[in-house]
């Protein structure tokens, strides 16, 4: 007899719209789970966790209602802000956390909500969790010769295949996968400027060379028919300190809770995937042969509904709407950097930081005069004040893990995934 393989989907989601996203993957999974070959007993689980505030949502908006996904969903867990109030003063009450570690781990921010969903997942004993966002699909795009030709992508399934030889799987992404638009250089901003503000904010995920290369794309980033083709999942090495990974198309081991880590970003900020990158050095992370298409713009819902572009146009930097999700963007990006230069590059980290200062200085008054606006005057404000606190920043960041640990311990009395068959956490 088989054993059945209980596998977490996770959202980390403020909106309402993340529901047509899964029903999707449910679609996309169904498909390929029927495929030949596919012989695993797999129960699917879901865990959401949702943020009210973000778009003005009501605890109602999340719930599944559509009746081929809770016909193919083993549970549904829909976790939000006052059931983990609950979780956490218990785990308080039962001395296994103190206040400050509580809000280290399940605290605000985007990290700490991956957080709950990864302790919901183990604490109902998940074998895996596969994170998928609400803005990505299970689609690959190519372009050959001026045309864009699409593919789906059975992203679960691939995960699996790897999850069983593996502590991390993960995938590809293409579309939009950057938030940077279309720039056209003038007298106000040149390229030359624009690429010392890039090497000022640059990170895990985005360098010049990079930027550059998506520009000239129109900002698309185009799957490798190669990687398509192939098929084959390459394990990912360590570079400079890092095994890359990103928070979703990220699938996780849950068999091993010794072996799993928090996600953590500073207050306010984000990069949790790059500082759990940080971390996975004696961990067996593979990069597996599936996309996921981004859209970081929210202009390409309707690939949900069949309607496949024949073109994937350029966003352009003049629309107010693009612009400011760009800036936000760039001050999350520019909140983490003190703490990842310091985490990955301590002997540098005071050298590198004045490096930043100076190239900000002069790119920083070139883009407000391109965009006619102030605000991009926040980027060095914020870059100083976590400058400054980078210190503590690392001591949370270290904290954090070891806390983390003692719940992984404390979980091995849970009860099984038996006790968490289509239950409603609200």
């Amino acid at each position: 007899m088989k054993r059945r393989v209980n596998v977490g989907l996770g959202f980390v989601t403020g909106r309402e719209s993340f529901k047509r996203v899964l029903r999707t993957y449910i679609d996309n999974w169904n498909e390929s789970s029927q495929r030949p070959g596919a012989t695993q007993d797999v129960a699917l689980h879901l865990f959401v966790a949702h943020d009210l505030a973000y778009t003005n949502t009501e605890a109602a908006d999340y719930e599944v209602t559509d009746d081929e996904v809770v016909r193919s969903v083993a549970s549904v867990h829909s976790i939000s802000d006052s059931s983990m109030r609950i979780e956490t003063q218990d785990l308080i009450r039962r001395q296994i956390l103190t206040s400050r570690e509580v809000k280290l781990l399940f605290g605000k921010g985007y990290g700490a909500r991956r957080n709950t969903v990864l302790y919901q997942a183990a604490k109902c004993d998940m074998d895996y969790l596969i994170f998928l966002d609400d803005d990505e699909y299970p689609l690959a795009t190519t372009r050959i010769d001026a045309r864009d030709y699409w593919q789906g992508q059975p992203v679960i399934a691939t995960h699996l295949e790897y999850l069983s030889e593996s502590d991390i799987t993960h995938g590809h992404h293409c579309g939009y996968v950057s938030p940077i638009p279309q720039f056209e250089w003038n007298d106000q901003l040149s390229k030359d400027d624009f690429r010392l503000f890039i090497e000022a904010i640059s990170n895990d995920i985005l360098s010049w060379e990079s930027v550059e290369e998506l520009m000239g794309n129109s900002g698309v980033t185009y799957a490798d028919r190669s990687i398509l083709e192939a098929a084959r999942a390459e394990e990912v090495l360590e570079i400079g300190g890092m095994k890359f990974i990103s928070g979703s198309n990220l699938g996780l081991s849950l068999r091993a809770r010794s072996r799993l880590s928090p996600f953590y970003s500073p207050p306010g900020a984000r990069g949790e995937d790059a500082f759990l990158s940080t971390v996975l050095g004696d961990r067996k992370v593979m990069k597996i042969p599936t996309y996921v298409f981004h859209d970081g713009f929210l202009r390409h819902r309707h690939l949900l509904t069949g309607v496949l572009p024949r073109e994937l146009r350029a966003v352009s930097s003049s629309d107010p709407d693009v612009v400011e999700r760009f800036l936000n963007a760039c001050i999350g990006w520019i909140r983490y950097k003190p703490l990842l230069t310091y985490v990955i590059n301590r002997k540098g980290y005071d050298v590198e930081i004045a490096e930043i200062k100076e190239k900000l200085a002069v790119s920083i008054p070139r883009l407000c005069a391109y965009f006619g606006i102030d605000d991009f005057n926040r980027i060095p404000i914020e870059l100083e004040y976590y400058h400054r606190h980078v210190e503590s920043h690392f001591k949370d960041f270290e904290d954090s893990r070891i806390a983390w640990a003692t719940v992984m311990a404390s979980l091995e009395n849970v009860q099984s995934s038996r006790s968490c068959s289509r239950t409603l956490v609200s």
